[in-house]
């Protein structure tokens, strides 16, 4: 995918750029694949703000994304590459030779009209799913599964990958995109590649516009309130925040303040930290 500037004929568009999705199929979503999608504006059940800056945006539609990849042995074509606007990945419309359709993250170099399956004999080429335990040494994989069966939960954001370091009993010692090296079950599924639209990080904005289209309201510095509504307001002129560290606006530490629970059951898979 290639990226789109434009001429500078304002401020807003002098530095803003665009996807091309000049991969994408010109069709629209599969309609027994659409669920409607609910917006909260970030309220609770009472009606009160409990997530701030969200709000407006465009109407969306869910697509409903088979994330267990458990149909077996059954080979399915690709029909399509789709975008889709709950998420950064695209997905790829696939049809399976019974006639059933489903959803998949359409990972780097997945074209209309290739082949793809899942399940134990498959071979390793991309879009294929497998347990770890069937996955090569040093292999690139995405969709990721934490539990057997539960469906893919890592490694599922646009230009992400992990790499299979090494295997041992019944665990599988996987590299993740943060630089962690974690441990998962060896019955566990991945799909084979990397997930695909690689230069969305290299999309800058540009307008608050844009944002405003993605359902994201405005957000005012701390620094620019008064002391009663944040810790960091207050003060004449242009002031430091005036504390050892920044605060939420109801005086939690933030910004670099870890928020990992010490003894959270899942740390004993982590064989080493990210930033290490």
């Amino acid at each position: 995918m290639a990226i789109k500037s434009f001429r500078p004929t304002s401020p807003a568009k002098r530095f803003m750029t665009v996807a091309d999705y000049s991969e994408l199929t010109d069709k629209k979503p599969e309609k027994s694949l659409l669920v409607s999608k609910k917006k909260y504006s970030g309220r609770n059940n009472y009606g009160r703000i409990t997530v701030r800056h969200r709000g407006g945006g465009n109407r969306q539609k869910i697509r409903i994304i088979d994330w267990q990849r458990q149909r077996d042995g059954i080979p399915a074509i690709v029909k399509a590459i789709e975008y889709d606007p709950n998420r950064t990945a695209f997905l790829a419309l696939i049809q399976y030779i019974d006639g059933q359709k489903a959803y998949i993250l359409a990972p780097q170099g997945l074209k209309v009209g290739m082949q793809v399956v899942s399940g134990e004999g498959s071979d390793i080429s991309v879009g294929n799913t497998l347990a770890l335990r069937d996955i090569p040494v040093g292999t690139t994989i995405h969709n990721i599964e934490m539990h057997p069966g539960r469906g893919a939960q890592l490694v599922r954001s646009a230009g992400a990958s992990a790499s299979l370091m090494a295997k041992e009993g019944k665990y599988a010692q996987l590299r993740m995109p943060s630089g962690e090296y974690r441990l998962i079950p060896t019955n566990c599924r991945a799909t084979i590649g990397t997930v695909g639209n690689i230069e969305h990080e290299n999309i800058k904005i540009g307008k608050a516009g844009r944002q405003r289209h993605k359902g994201l309201r405005p957000s005012v510095r701390g620094l620019a309130m008064n002391p009663v509504d944040h810790p960091h307001g207050g003060g004449e002129g242009a002031t430091s925040i005036g504390l050892s560290s920044p605060r939420t606006p109801w005086g939690k530490p933030t910004i670099g303040k870890k928020t990992r629970k010490k003894n959270k059951k899942s740390n004993q898979y982590i064989l080493r930290r990210r930033k290490k």
